[in-house]
């Protein structure tokens, strides 16, 4: 009788763990279709900004404003899901936020300061996406 029990429990527990590992998966996969969803308005302006520059529709200024807008809508959509773009010049050199690629001499900055941002950052702290490059001021010599 206590062993029927005891395997009983053992097979619900099983069943659970089955059950829970299935539901997360889904959620994943729900989440995962959500994110893509968001991401496809942004391909279709990319794709027409791509055909109008191959019909050469409106001129180079004009695709260029169109690939422009697609960037910032992707920008957009990325501060939307939790990472926002980080691409600040004249703030304090910060490790958990900048890569520092190179320093420069600059008389009209302070040491230590981000005088130019090679490639933005996305995100913030423990949901950052990648750190910002940068170019970081140092003294002269």
């Amino acid at each position: 009788m206590l062993e029927d029990r005891w395997l009983r429990a053992v097979a619900d527990l099983d069943n659970l763990r089955k059950r829970i590992a299935r539901d997360a998966e889904r959620i994943r996969a729900e989440e995962r279709s959500k994110v893509t969803a968001e991401w496809l308005p942004i391909l279709d302006n990319l794709e027409l900004a791509l055909s109008h520059a191959v019909r050469g529709d409106g001129g180079a200024d004009a695709v260029l404003e169109g690939v422009r807008a697609v960037r910032d809508q992707a920008v957009t959509l990325l501060n939307k899901l939790g990472y926002p773009r980080h691409d600040e010049t004249g703030v304090p050199f910060d490790p958990a936020r900048h890569e520092a690629a190179t320093t420069v001499e600059r008389a009209d900055a302070d040491p230590g300061t981000v005088v130019e941002v090679l490639r933005p950052g996305y995100g913030d702290g423990e949901r950052q996406l990648r750190p910002a490059v940068v170019a970081v001021a140092k003294k002269g010599e």
